[in-house]
């Protein structure tokens, strides 16, 4: 495939392509801005092929990000909300050398060369080769994601799988010569990077967010400045309680994208009666966002549904139970061509050539999906994916604590919230405010439990030894219920 920023820049050369931080853009503008800062890289970049990025949603990291497609290197896009320990993990793991960032970021990261956006616009920059075309089976991202064992996984995205998966989601909802994608989710992540590249491919602008802010969004909205918005639940629910109860959206926007969690029905009865249209859809970092997504008609009949497999998507589930409850898997062209540096475990995710999502679900009489959780515990807390191994293994390295079981809770704002079950070593102990204190250094902030409860009993296990988190749901629950 042409070069998808060229192919625009030619095409549409004075369609807008990005708003951010006060200032418009056309595709030819784009392009021109994003070729001076691969002049600019090139400067600096060694012959790593790897170039990892550390990047709030602002205009800098968004060029920043489409120059480095630009020059060929593979984009390994880091969270900026993860602990130190956590991010040298996922550096050495993708072996890199060097990485560009957002002026603000303040971590001094071990055994790699550190760049800031400031300091690269200040290079005069040299000749660059720009890649002409973008071939379907070539890396171009690469995410960390968690499996069920807690250690981060490097998931690797070819331009094929964003094609495909763009594919998928403009089949879906459809795309008006007036369409503008709001982006106030992470560019670091799949779904605020998988905006990028449907504006590349369809030719559409981004209107870029710095941080979410529910009446800036809903001013915007209003004023009748986007037409579709990525979301989690959560986010979605403040726009809704900032939204006037004497105002409406206009018919120019239309639609909702809502995923990373379960969506409540007092929101879609909320959503309905403000007449706004809501997709609810479900994805992960290894299928390049969305692969099932529910129409807003089918929302009401199908409450708690995430709807139904997108066009290029085939999917069945495996292992049924009596009640039809088992696992997911999927065939795709935007499943993700591979695991960074773990080919055993990525071929391993697959059954006869089946990707095994890892969550569990079942399908009604119309093929409608709901998926009723994850094989591997995961917790799901504002958007955010959430894996006790993880948590328990960091916290083990306290010499007070004997062992550690976390589970995911109900919350009413982030959907659920991780907390932990503790065991002290004899004459030992630590208080609330110390385990939380210590998480902060070494997790990411909505990593760390929301609460800590000191736990005496054995731990209820599976026959075969598994411990029986859901059990400790309930545990936990009583335990707060004792008074104090």
């Amino acid at each position: 495939m042409e070069n998808w920023l060229h192919k625009q820049a030619d095409l549409k050369p004075n369609q807008l392509a990005l708003i951010a931080e006060n200032k418009q853009y056309t595709f030819a503008q784009l392009e021109q801005i994003v070729i001076k800062r691969a002049q600019q890289l090139m400067t600096i970049l060694d012959d790593n092929r790897r170039v990892g990025v550390l990047t709030t949603n602002c205009l800098a990291g968004y060029v920043t990000i489409l120059a480095l497609q630009q020059l060929g290197r593979q984009l390994v896009l880091l969270n900026r909300r993860l602990a130190k320990p956590e991010l040298e993990d996922q550096i050495d793991q993708a072996q890199l050398t060097q990485i560009v960032q957002d002026d603000a970021f303040e971590l001094d990261l071990s055994n790699t060369q550190q760049f800031t956006f400031h300091y690269l616009s200040q290079l005069a920059g040299q000749p660059a080769e720009i890649l002409a075309d973008f071939k379907e089976d070539q890396v171009t991202s690469i995410m960390f994601t968690s499996g069920t064992t807690g250690r981060p996984k490097g998931v690797e995205q070819s331009f094929g799988n964003h094609f495909y998966s763009a594919m998928g989601s403009v089949l879906n909802l459809g795309l008006l010569p007036d369409d503008c994608w709001l982006a106030a989710v992470p560019i670091f992540h799949i779904s605020g990077f998988s905006i990028m590249m449907r504006s590349l491919i369809y030719g559409i602008p981004v209107r870029l967010y710095d941080h979410f802010d529910a009446h800036q969004i809903n001013a915007d909205l209003l004023a009748g400045r986007g037409s579709i918005i990525s979301l989690v639940p959560v986010m979605f629910e403040k726009m809704l309680a900032d939204l006037p109860r004497n105002q409406a959206y206009p018919a120019s926007f239309r639609q909702v994208l809502l995923g990373g969690g379960p969506v409540k029905q007092v929101t879609l009865v909320a959503s309905q009666t403000r007449g706004i249209s809501i997709t609810q859809c479900y994805g992960m970092t290894e299928t390049a966002s969305q692969i099932i997504a529910l129409n807003p008609k089918d929302a009401a009949a199908k409450l708690g549904s995430v709807g139904k497999p997108l066009f290029p998507v085939s999917l069945r589930i495996v292992q049924q139970d009596s009640e039809g409850l088992g696992q997911l898997e999927v065939k795709a062209p935007n499943i993700a061509v591979g695991y960074l540096n773990q080919a055993d475990k990525y071929q391993a995710s697959f059954d006869d050539g089946w990707f095994k999502t890892g969550d569990l679900g079942w399908q009604d009489d119309e093929g409608f999906i709901y998926i009723k959780g994850r094989q591997g515990d995961m917790i799901s807390s504002g958007g955010e994916n959430v894996f006790p191994q993880e948590i328990e293994a960091v916290y083990r390295h306290l010499p007070e604590i004997e062992d550690m079981v976390v589970v995911g809770v109900p919350d009413t704002q982030w959907g659920s919230v991780p907390v932990a079950l503790v065991k002290f070593k004899s004459d030992a102990f630590l208080s609330v405010a110390d385990l939380r204190n210590y998480g902060r250094e070494q997790l990411a902030h909505y990593k760390v439990p929301h609460d800590f409860v000191e736990y005496s009993n054995d731990w209820p296990r599976t026959a075969s030894g598994k411990i029986q988190r859901y059990r400790l749901v309930t545990e936990y629950q009583n335990i707060k219920k004792r008074p104090s």
